[in-house]
C-alpha cells in the first residue's frame, strides 16, 4: 500500500472514531435532558384519538318540518346505541357536527339524525340542508351518549322543537306501566318534527304547546307534584332548560342535552401559552381564545365545532391548571389534554404539546 493510500485510510479512522465518540456523548447526556423532552417527544394529541368513522351513504334527505331536515345514512352491522346517544357527522367541509339519533337502536343498518337549519350559525346545519343529498357519503363517529337514559320510578320530559330528537327514542324504551309526561313545546305546529310521532302517543300523559297559538307553556304547572324519585329530562334552547332547572325542587337536579356551551372561550384574563415543540410563547387576551392564539403561530392547528363538542382541537397539556369549558372530554382526559377552542387557563400559564 503506497503511503498516500496509507493517510487517506488513518484519516478515515479519525473521522470515523470521532463520530463514534460524539454519538456516545450525546446518548450520554440522555438522562439529563430538560423536563418535558421525554413527554413532548410522545406523538401529539389532536382530536380524539384520530379515530376515524366509517362511511355511510345518505339514502334519504327530507323535510320533516319547517326549518328541519332529516336524514338517513345506511351501512353495514352499525354499533347498536342507547336513547339519548348522538353521533359525530363529518360534513364535506370537514365541518364537524353532533346529531342525536331518532331512529330505532336496534337498527344496525342505517342511523337517522335531524337537524334545524341556523340562520345565523357558523354553517353546518346550512350545510346539511343545502349540500348534503341523497347518494352523500357521510364520516359517521360514534355513537356516543352524554344523556343516557336511567333507571327511574317515573319520568317527566320537557322537549323544545328539535329537542325532541333524543327524547322520542326514550319514550319509545320505556317499559310498559312506567309512569311518564311530555311536554312538548315550538314556535308553530309546523316547526315541531315529529309532531304525529307524539301525538300517537299516550294523549293523556302528552302536552303539546305552540306558542303562535297556546302563548309560552306554563311550567310551573307542569313541574308541579313531580313523581318521588322522578327523573327529568329537557332538551332544548338554553332558555327553556334554564327555566326547568330554576322551577325544581331544591336537590332535583335535570339531565339536560346541549349542543351549545353554557360559557365562552373568553373572559377572566389573559394569560401565557407556551407551545413546547415550537419554542413559542403566546398572549391569549380576555376577549380571545387559545385556538385562536394558537392559530396566529401554527395556522394548520386541527378545529371543526369551535364549541367544546367535537373534540377536533384536543391538545395535550404539559404544564399549568386548566380551565376546563367544554362537555366533551372524560374526567381522565381532563387530567393532561384541553379543547383549545373553548377552554382557558386558571393559572397564569399553559404548556401545550405543540
Amino acid at each position: 500500500m503506497s503511503n498516500k493510500h496509507l493517510s487517506t485510510l488513518k484519516t478515515l479512522v479519525v473521522v470515523a472514531g470521532a463520530a463514534l465518540v460524539v454519538r456516545r456523548a450525546i446518548r450520554g447526556r440522555s438522562p439529563a435532558s430538560p423536563p418535558g423532552a421525554t413527554t413532548a417527544a410522545r406523538a401529539p394529541v389532536s382530536g380524539r384519538s384520530g379515530a376515524r368513522g366509517p362511511k355511510l351513504l345518505v339514502t334519504a334527505h327530507e323535510r320533516l318540518a319547517d326549518g328541519v331536515v332529516g336524514i338517513r345514512l345506511e351501512g353495514h352491522d352499525l354499533p347498536r346505541w342507547e336513547p339519548g346517544a348522538h353521533v359525530d357527522l363529518v360534513l364535506p367541509s370537514g365541518l364537524v357536527r353532533q346529531y342525536s339519533l331518532c331512529g330505532d337502536p336496534e337498527d344496525t343498518s342505517s342511523y337517522t339524525v335531524a337537524t334545524r337549519l341556523v340562520e345565523d350559525g357558523r354553517g353546518g346545519s346550512r350545510e346539511v340542508h343545502e349540500q348534503v343529498q341523497e347518494g352523500t357519503e357521510l364520516e359517521v363517529r360514534g355513537p356516543r351518549n352524554r344523556f343516557p337514559l336511567v333507571e327511574a320510578p317515573a319520568y317527566v320530559f320537557v322537549a323544545g322543537g328539535i329537542g325532541i330528537t333524543p327524547i322520542l327514542p326514550m319514550l319509545r324504551a320505556l317499559p310498559e306501566g312506567t309512569e311518564w309526561r311530555l311536554l312538548y313545546g315550538g314556535r308553530t305546529r309546523a316547526s315541531m318534527p315529529f309532531l304525529e310521532d307524539v301525538e300517537k302517543l299516550d294523549a293523556d300523559r302528552v302536552t303539546v304547546v305552540a306558542e303562535d297559538e297556546d302563548g309560552l307553556p306554563d311550567l310551573d304547572a307542569f313541574l308541579a307534584d313531580l313523581p318521588e324519585g322522578a327523573a327529568v329530562y329537557c332538551c332544548g334552547p338554553e332558555g327553556l332548560m334554564a327555566a326547568v332547572e330554576e322551577r325544581l325542587p331544591e336537590g332535583t337536579a335535570p339531565h339536560l342535552e346541549r349542543f351549545a356551551p353554557r360559557t365562552t372561550a373568553t373572559g377572566d384574563g389573559e394569560f401565557e401559552v407556551e407551545l413546547h415543540r415550537s419554542g413559542r410563547t403566546l398572549t391569549v387576551a380576555a376577549d380571545s381564545s387559545v385556538l385562536a392564539a394558537v392559530r396566529t403561530e401554527l395556522p394548520n392547528t386541527p378545529y371543526s365545532c369551535e364549541q367544546g363538542w367535537c373534540g377536533t382541537c384536543q391538545q395535550r397539556v404539559l404544564e399549568g391548571e386548566i380551565d376546563h369549558r367544554d362537555e366533551l372530554l372524560t374526567d381522565s382526559e381532563r387530567g393532561d389534554s384541553m379543547l383549545i377552542c373553548v377552554s382557558r387557563a386558571r393559572s397564569t400559564r399553559l404548556v401545550l404539546d405543540l
